[in-house]
């Protein structure tokens, strides 16, 4: 990109600036798609990309991604839609905890919900045997299957559609619907005929990016679908470089570069949806939901045991597993313990996974934090048209798949970097350095958007009046920005501690992550030890929520994502 009119300090932040956002995603991006690229065994070209689509483990897996996929979407679509509405359109007692409630599956990793929902549906559930409808002993859990896949998929990437139909339904303005009452029209109809068909596109375009995250998911497949004999694209690839290592580069790369084109086709169609659906419809004060009404304890009870059936029960199933001292062990007063919980914390590699999820967690959060105020300020207040390009390119690694970007950084840090002569592969930098450029926009968009709300005349005065860059930047804009990259760096953190997708990939002994382990234990068949580090992993994100909550009351509407309106 151009530097053209860039001056003194400026230059040196926007290189800088540049450095990062290649070091930590772009590059590597880059690098990873052209390997996909190249000629095949026989050097003719795009041959490598035509020999791997044409083999019998990618044709299954691809069917697979988009069949789960697809299914998934129905499930997020119509359960997002549902509770959006329900929460949005009537005013329920508590439905700021229902909010909360619908979209907690954004807030757990999908490992984690993999194993919870196998203890819920499993011949030994606690939960299902106190209701006396749990499956015979015996019977295959009925999440080992591709139908599996794609229902806790689309309850992972549900609240993508209820955040975008919630959304919608706050912007509905109060004389739009007031003057539907005015020409007769009752709750329902104006519920059908007036504020559904508004919701209508923005359920379009969240479905759309439920698909697109479909697509890239890995720990929900690599939990239920592997051991249900159901390869997807993620997990094709995953088992390919664990069993043959980073000679099969090539191959999977090209697997990856598609992975990438349908994500892409998915946000493209998103847009496309957007720009010829989407409807103004003025502004004004807005619909703050119709009343209860005599169908209201209904509805009410109907919302709550959906969310208790979705949210709750799989959780408490996880308890309950992570209590009793085997797989098969009844729960209850005589067999509960915390003996599972003692093993998890005296195995050396879950202190290890914990110390190193910490320590990487932590780091990415303020590094990314940090990198997020500069980034912002020149992007926005010095209106530095480098600066933007960098803003927008930092996405890359954000919207594309974990493996995909994992399989970018093995290709670009296992040999040695130049002119230093070390690799950072087998090394705790080597999960570091994607976490960086994975979580960057997490941090950026909160702190852009608390700078464009603010007077960029107090800058233009600080510049007139010759202070340089770094000053103006330092004293006028750090202070404003701080409280959204503090809670940018919290919400890095919280996703950040239990990642699985480019750990899993990344990993080695002594690098070991908590959701490397969670992963790991499972796969392995000690359930129980893998159901007590779920649930310390659950405590820890409990309390990092509670934290950005309050940090969050202070910042711009949509800095966290579960606080709407």
């Amino acid at each position: 990109m151009s530097l053209m009119g860039l001056r003194g300090g400026d230059l040196l932040i926007v290189a800088l600036l540049a450095v990062y956002v290649l070091a930590t995603g772009l590059w590597p991006l880059l690098r990873l798609f052209a390997e996909a690229l190249g000629p095949g065994e026989t050097g003719e070209p795009l041959g490598l990309l035509r020999e791997t689509v044409e083999g019998r483990a990618f044709r299954r897996a691809f069917w697979n991604t988009l069949a789960s996929s697809a299914g998934s979407v129905v499930v997020s679509t119509v359960l997002g839609v549902a509770l959006a509405l329900v929460t949005g359109l009537v005013r329920l007692p508590g439905r700021a905890v229902m909010s909360f409630l619908a979209l907690s599956p954004l807030l757990i990793p999908s490992q984690i919900m993999a194993l919870a929902w196998i203890e819920l549906l499993g011949s030994g559930s606690a939960v299902l045997n106190l209701l006396g409808i749990a499956p015979a002993p015996g019977r295959p859990n009925p999440l080992y299957s591709g139908a599996g896949v794609a229902w806790l998929m689309g309850i992972e990437h549900m609240p993508l559609v209820f955040i975008a139909v919630r959304a919608r339904l706050a912007t509905v303005p109060l004389d739009l619907v007031e003057a539907a009452r005015i020409s007769g029209a009752g709750a329902r109809r104006i519920a059908a005929r007036v504020i559904l068909p508004l919701t209508l596109p923005a359920a379009a375009a969240g479905a759309v990016l439920a698909f697109a995250a479909a697509v890239g998911n890995f720990g929900v497949p690599a939990l239920l679908g592997i051991p249900g004999r159901f390869p997807v694209l993620t997990t094709l690839i995953y088992q390919r470089l664990n069993g043959f290592g980073p000679q099969v580069i090539g191959r999977v790369a090209a697997m990856a570069l598609v992975l990438v084109l349908l994500a892409a086709a998915a946000l493209a169609l998103r847009q496309v949806v957007l720009r010829l659906t989407s409807v103004p419809v003025g502004a004004g004060r807005p619909f703050a939901g119709f009343a209860p009404g005599r169908w209201g304890w209904a509805l009410l009870a109907l919302a709550w045991l959906a969310l208790i059936w979705l949210s709750i029960l799989p959780i408490a199933a996880l308890v309950t597993t992570a209590l009793v001292p085997a797989l098969g062990v009844p729960f209850g007063p005589e067999t509960a313990s915390l003996r599972n919980f003692a093993d998890a914390l005296a195995n050396p590699a879950v202190h290890r996974a914990f110390v190193n999820s910490f320590s990487l967690a932590a780091a990415a959060g303020v590094i990314s934090a940090a990198v997020a105020i500069p980034l912002a300020w020149m992007a926005l207040t010095a209106r530095n048209r480098a600066a933007r390009g960098l803003s927008w390119l930092a996405d890359a690694a954000y919207v594309v798949p974990g493996t995909v970007l994992a399989l970018a950084m093995i290709l670009v840090y296992l040999p040695p970097l130049p002119v230093l002569g070390v690799s950072i592969y087998g090394t705790a930098l080597i999960l570091l350095v994607p976490y960086l450029g994975r979580f960057l926009p997490l941090a950026l968009r909160p702190v852009e958007a608390a700078l464009s709300a603010t007077d960029p005349a107090l800058d233009e005065a600080a510049r007139i009046h010759g202070v340089g860059p770094l000053r103006r930047m330092l004293r006028i804009a750090a202070p404003v920005a701080l409280p959204a990259a503090s809670a940018g760096a919290l919400v890095i953190f919280m996703t950040a501690i239990n990642e699985v997708t480019l750990s899993a990939l990344l990993w080695s002994a002594g690098n070991e992550t908590i959701g490397v382990m969670i992963f790991s234990m499972q796969y392995e068949g000690n359930s129980t030890d893998a159901a007590a580090l779920s649930v310390m992993a659950l405590a820890l994100v409990a309390v990092m929520v509670i934290a950005a909550d309050l940090l969050g009351r202070r910042l711009p509407s949509g800095t966290l994502p579960w606080r709407v309106a």
